[in-house]
């Protein structure tokens, strides 16, 4: 039977109060690679969505390599954005337009400075066993009962979610259709299962997944446009960021990540492995394996710059 990623365990949450950022230059620690400790940053994460987890363990790797503490912490979007805003965390990487997270950046966007985008090949998909009879969203109402009747969603919470009840169904008649959603690892297990007893299924999935590589499935046609086109991926911090972490703004700016690297690391740590503890010895692995790649991810910025500005005008703890 395929491996795939068990249900997420939630990192454990610190209260808002202990939340507050301590990230000034002045930090008397060491990073790992020796260096004075340039300060902390916690990175909010998307809750099951597992490009965002991979690249945010990647670059908590590469920044405890260059010196600095860093926190990953667990959370719907709508708390992410709102934490970010508030700067009780410092960056987000997975924040998806010009769809999916619209109405977040429409709420949070004032409060929030947009560091780059590192990926233009995501979209929403709705996706079906290989050997499914099917093609297209237009040919599932009348074959629904090939599919149990069901399409099974992923997070209640997720913008797939909204797009899926909002535009997909109404769009597509789909309405006799039940609609369950419970969580991303739940979908997959249900995917796993239908493949592994040569069922048909339909369910909510996005490019990119490593889900792709993992099972043989594919994406049905929408002639109509309900699930939106191409969007990007890209890195949001707190207003002000780039002043307080000059360095780490210049790398995360700068940083792409193509699909094909994407997915190899997502497989390596969901795909092909159960336990979350696991994370961080496989991204380290992972970043043995393509250092040359790694490295040049941190080829930009001034790290002794970046550090007297921390040092001198403190950081967004600090103004708290």
């Amino acid at each position: 039977m395929r491996k795939f990623n068990k249900i997420w365990k939630s990192v454990a949450a610190l209260s808002i109060g202990a939340l507050a950022l301590t990230a000034c230059g002045e930090g008397d620690g060491t990073g790992d690679n020796g260096d004075e400790d340039k300060g902390e940053l916690t990175i909010g994460v998307f809750n099951g969505w597992e490009e965002g987890i991979a690249v945010s363990y990647l670059w908590k790797h590469i920044l405890e390599e260059e010196g600095y503490t860093v926190n990953l912490e667990e959370a719907e979007p709508a708390v992410v954005f709102s934490g970010v805003a508030t700067q009780d965390y410092d960056f987000t990487m997975d924040v998806w337009e010009p769809t999916t997270h619209a109405s977040y950046l429409d709420e949070y966007g004032d409060d929030l400075e947009m560091l780059g985008t590192w990926n233009d090949e995501s979209s929403l998909q709705i996706a079906v066993n290989e050997d499914a009879p099917i093609d297209s969203l237009e040919e599932l109402a009348d074959n629904a009962d090939e599919f149990d009747n069901r399409i099974v969603g992923i997070e209640p919470g997720a913008g797939l979610t909204s797009a899926t009840e909002d535009e997909v169904i109404p769009t597509y008649g789909l309405d006799g259709m039940e609609f369950t959603t419970s969580s991303t690892p739940a979908m997959l297990q249900e995917l796993n299962t239908a493949i592994d007893n040569d069922e048909n299924i339909v369910v909510t999935l996005w490019r990119p997944h490593w889900a792709y590589e993992a099972f043989p499935v594919r994406d049905l046609e929408d002639p109509e446009g309900a699930l939106g086109g191409s969007e990007t991926m890209s890195t949001y911090a707190y207003n002000g960021f780039s002043d307080d972490f000059s360095e780490v703004s210049e790398w995360l700016s700068d940083f792409t990540m193509e699909n094909d690297l994407l997915y190899d690391l997502e497989a390596q740590m969901f795909a092909d492995n159960d336990d979350e503890g696991e994370y961080e010895n496989i991204v380290a692995d992972w970043v043995a394996e393509n250092q040359d790649y790694v490295d040049s991810l941190t080829e930009g910025g001034d790290s002794e710059d970046n550090g007297e500005d921390n040092g001198d005008e403190g950081d967004a703890g600090d103004e708290e």
